[in-house]
């Protein structure tokens, strides 16, 4: 279960005091900033559209796409294009701007985002339940539960370590 994000987005005095300066210089470029700031995921990212951004923002797509290069080109954050239209993107916050997690893992780049979507930007029913089950395949690690009547043996025997995790199958009574 994944644990549930926390309600703090951190930053240290001299951003904040440097974030102030921003809304008086471009005030749409630091409220675009605190809709980021209030979305991002555990790695500072998030990945949203124009059309999204503007909604939260209350502003309009092309209000958007200014505050989006005023804040890049101040290294506020980056932008990581999805697609070839350039409209949906991945945002990541500068780590020494604002952060939500121990400063000590915000070392590494990771790219994993929480995804923000509207329902009136997506096919229509996408948002309904799955006509088919979807098949759910087992992650590396993921045991496998016991069904049926089991596989049969393999025909080379295992390395010392090695042995396959195969479905148990019933017990036999050997009476």
């Amino acid at each position: 279960m994944k644990p549930r994000r926390g309600h703090f987005v951190q930053t240290d005095r001299a951003a904040h005091e440097a974030w102030a300066r921003l809304g008086t210089k471009h005030p749409a470029a630091s409220a675009l900033l605190h809709v980021l700031a209030a979305n991002v995921g555990d790695q500072n990212a998030v990945v949203a559209s124009h059309k999204l951004l503007a909604r939260l923002m209350g502003a309009s797509a092309s209000t958007v796409k200014r505050a989006l290069k005023t804040l890049s080109d101040g290294n506020w954050i980056e932008v990581h294009q999805i697609g070839a239209s350039g409209t949906v993107n991945a945002y990541v916050l500068n780590s020494r701007v604002a952060w939500t997690e121990g400063r000590d893992r915000l070392r590494y780049a990771r790219l994993k985002a929480d995804v923000l979507l509207a329902e009136d930007e997506q096919e229509a029913g996408a948002f309904d339940e799955p006509k088919t089950a979807l098949y759910n395949l087992p992650r590396i690690g993921e045991l496998q539960i016991p069904s049926g009547v089991g596989l049969p043996p393999i025909s080379q025997p295992s390395f010392p370590g090695m042995e396959p995790d195969l479905p148990a199958t019933a017990e036999r009574d050997e009476s």
